[in-house]
């Protein structure tokens, strides 16, 4: 049996269905780039039937990855699958992985089909798919609790039909380890063709087991994980990919499996999701929270001073976090900016050096000291920003106080001309937002959700504001990063409107095409 355990990584449609707002084409893709970089071997980018903002994100992603396998996801429908081969059909390689419910609960109460009838759909399916790719994956949705007997049935079916992979989900979180490990065990032992196929794992966290009933898998024969960056996706979420990386590599001793994963890029590919998901890591989060490497103890400190695999099972710099806090001034240069950016895993071609040097030198006259996180925080920011935006912030000042009614003036650039409006609100963050919302005249904006996050340590640390934004019908999602809270506040709702603008103007062209092809 092979030693090496893929990685599928569906953090962009598993993770994605759980975030308050959708991500837009350029956050989907820049995850997709990075979990390349991560060294992951196959990325589910999305479900292309969904919306025709799927479709092309999907399309997008399949041509861009050079060194992953692009797959989308379908359910047992010939348009779903089309949908995917079509949106795929770019790519240098993909897989389409379609889907049917087999337990009983969803046979009878969801499906309303027989168990034949069910076998036959995904048949059907499978040999639809395959007449796209030779890559096609079967999931068995609700495997955990389905009936042995009847899943030994569909997988050997599944197989017979063309599946190359077929994946036992513990779709509801509901199976314990030594459960989940069993029935991969009853499948290995009666599946007659199960040689045939690689058999994959995808396990939900409702009961905190995720990880767990997925090593159990492992250990039992599968040798493919799905998963997602920082565990994110539907309700508790799925088995984390950083976790299942590491216990691998940790304990390669005991278990003998190997993965792609460049375990050194695992805190930059954390990071970046975390802040275009709006979904902080907790602090005692594994692997990547922020105390996933601190020591408050005494005989702990003593204990890592004195031999570091005291307290410590892996390096913080084997998973990508460098704890060398560099101090940045003023009086850096350009050089030292780009030589640190190397040092933390950025190359040259992910940043513009001038923007982010000159978002520095302001930080610096600020805050005096710029550290790492410091200069992470301001690549993200940069990242995020509009190249030609329609809104631009040129002036803001708010005020607040005790015994002073909150009141701010903001001064905007909206397509070029500059629109200056004041107001009050419950705060110095209201009052800009309502003087911001009287520019707008009439573009009606509903905040959702506003949150504020420390970039940093200390009181100067940076300020990030993630807000999401209902317009038309649909979530926009801001982020803003300032060492204010009120201009981080401001810049987030920014960065929301240049979206809705984006919108329109996507929605226009579409009506445009509409109209003139009738």
């Amino acid at each position: 049996m092979s030693k090496q355990v893929k990685i599928f990584d569906t953090t962009l449609r598993d993770g994605e269905q759980a975030l308050a707002a959708s991500l837009n084409q350029k956050e989907k893709l820049q995850i997709a780039l990075m979990l390349e970089r991560l060294g992951v071997d196959i990325i589910e980018a999305g479900f292309p039937v969904s919306s025709p903002g799927d479709f092309e994100s999907v399309r997008l992603i399949a041509r861009e990855i050079k060194n992953a396998t692009v797959c989308g996801l379908s359910r047992a429908l010939e348009k779903d699958i089309d949908a995917c081969g079509q949106s795929l059909s770019v790519a240098e390689q993909f897989r389409i992985h379609t889907f049917i419910a087999t337990s009983d609960i969803h046979v009878d109460t969801k499906l309303k089909k027989s168990q034949d009838e069910v076998v036959e759909m995904a048949v059907k399916a499978i040999k639809h798919a395959r007449k796209y790719t030779n890559d096609v994956e079967f999931s068995c949705e609700d495997a955990g609790r389905t009936h042995i007997d009847y899943l030994c049935r569909m997988v050997e079916s599944a197989i017979n039909a063309g599946a190359t992979t077929v994946n036992i989900p513990d779709t509801v979180g509901y199976t314990t380890p030594t459960e989940f490990g069993g029935i991969i065990k009853n499948l290995f032992n009666r599946v007659p063709n199960i040689d045939k196929a690689t058999i994959s794992v995808h396990c939900h966290n409702d009961l905190g087991l995720a990880v767990a009933n997925s090593l159990a898998a492992v250990e039992q024969g599968a040798r493919q994980v799905e998963c997602t960056v920082n565990g994110i996706g539907e309700r508790a979420g799925n088995c984390s990919l950083e976790e299942i990386a590491m216990i691998l590599q940790t304990r390669y001793g005991l278990l003998g499996l190997d993965t792609n994963i460049k375990s050194q890029e695992i805190s930059k590919a954390s990071k970046l999701v975390s802040n275009l998901c709006n979904m902080p890591v907790q602090s005692n989060k594994a692997i990547v929270g922020a105390n996933a490497f601190s020591h408050s103890s005494g005989i702990h400190q003593d204990g890592v001073l004195k031999g570091q695999n005291t307290y410590e099972i892996m390096t913080p710099e084997s998973v990508g976090i460098n704890k060398n806090n560099l101090n940045l001034t003023s009086r850096s240069g350009r050089h030292v900016i780009k030589h640190r950016l190397g040092e933390l895993g950025y190359q040259q071609d992910e940043y513009n050096l001038d923007a982010i040097y000159e978002s520095f030198l302001k930080l610096a006259d600020k805050k005096g000291q710029v550290f790492d996180y410091d200069l992470e925080a301001l690549l993200f920011f940069d990242q995020q920003k509009h190249d030609h935006a329609h809104y631009k912030l040129e002036h803001l000042q708010a005020q607040s106080g005790r015994n002073i009614i909150p009141s701010a003036t903001v001064q905007l650039s909206v397509g070029g001309e500059s629109k200056t409006e004041s107001a009050i609100g419950n705060g110095p963050v209201d009052a800009a937002y309502n003087a911001i919302m009287r520019v707008l005249e009439g573009h009606t904006i509903d905040i959702v959700d506003f949150k504020l996050d420390s970039k940093g340590e200390g009181a100067d640390a940076l300020a990030q504001v993630s807000v999401v934004a209902e317009y038309n019908g649909r979530r926009f999602n801001g982020i803003g990063l300032a060492t204010d809270i009120v201009e981080s506040g401001v810049r987030a709702l920014i960065f929301v409107l240049n979206n809705t603008h984006l919108a329109d103007q996507i929605d226009e062209q579409k009506q445009q095409v509409k109209v003139s092809g009738v």
